[in-house]
C-alpha cells in the first residue's frame, strides 16, 4: 500500500514539473538546457489546506510555482481583521517577493485555502541561475515586472471598480476555483461584507 501511495505521489510531482515546463517553454530566452537546470533546481513541497507557507514576522528565501491548490495572501489591519488582498490559482509562481528581494521579515501570510502541491526554488539556488544563464536573468526580471503590473492592477481595480465588476472579473478569470473558497475570503479580496457578497452572487450567478 505504501510503495503504491509513493508511486501515485512520485506521478503527480511528474505531471507538475511537466506543467511548470510547458510554461516555461512559453518565455522565448529558455533553452531546454535552462529549462532542465531550473527544475533541478525545484524540491516538491505538499501543504494540507490551511497550512502557512509563510508567516508574517518571517524572511521569505523562496518562491514557489503552484501546481494544484489555492493560496491566499493577506494581512491584519490595524484593527486585528484578516485583510486577504491576492488570490493565487495552479500554474503561477508566488513568493513574499518584497521580503524575498530585501531580505527582510514580511507582512504578509501566505496560507493554502486548499490542498496544495508545489515547487519549490530557494533563493541560493535561484540567484545561482541568474547568474549563470541569461535566460533566466531575463526571466527574474519579467517575473518583477509581472508582480508589479498584477499589483498595480489590483489598487487600480479596487479604486476604480464597483464591487461588482471586480466580482465579475474573477467569475471570468476563475469560475472552476471560486466554489473551492470560503465566502468569507473572497467578500475581504473584494473590499465587501459577506452580505454584499451574497447579493452578487445572487445577481451574478455563475
Amino acid at each position: 500500500m505504501l510503495t503504491r501511495m509513493n508511486n501515485i505521489e512520485s506521478h503527480l510531482r511528474q505531471k507538475m514539473s511537466e506543467r511548470l515546463a510547458n510554461l516555461l517553454r512559453s518565455f522565448p530566452a529558455f533553452s531546454e538546457s535552462d529549462i532542465e537546470n531550473g527544475l533541478a533546481c525545484m524540491k516538491p513541497r505538499s501543504f494540507k489546506k490551511d497550512d502557512f507557507l509563510m508567516k508574517e514576522g518571517k524572511t521569505c528565501d523562496w518562491i514557489a510555482y503552484i501546481g494544484s491548490g489555492i493560496v491566499r495572501n493577506f494581512y491584519y489591519s490595524s484593527k486585528g481583521e484578516e485583510i486577504t488582498y491576492c488570490l493565487t490559482f495552479p500554474n503561477v509562481f508566488i513568493s513574499a517577493y518584497s521580503s524575498f528581494i530585501r531580505n527582510k521579515e514580511t507582512f504578509e501570510n501566505l496560507q493554502a485555502i486548499s490542498d496544495v502541491e508545489a515547487l519549490i526554488i530557494r533563493k541560493k539556488d535561484y540567484q545561482a541561475l541568474i547568474n549563470s544563464s541569461r535566460a533566466w536573468l531575463e526571466f527574474s526580471n519579467h517575473f518583477a515586472e509581472q508582480s508589479y503590473v498584477l499589483m498595480e492592477e489590483r489598487l487600480l481595480s479596487l479604486q476604480m471598480e464597483s464591487a461588482e465588476q471586480r466580482y465579475r472579473s474573477l467569475l471570468r478569470s476563475s469560475p472552476e476555483y471560486l466554489e473551492h473558497i470560503p465566502l468569507k475570503y473572497i467578500a475581504s479580496y473584494l473590499g465587501i461584507t459577506p452580505r454584499h457578497l451574497s447579493r452578487l452572487r445572487k445577481d451574478n450567478p455563475a
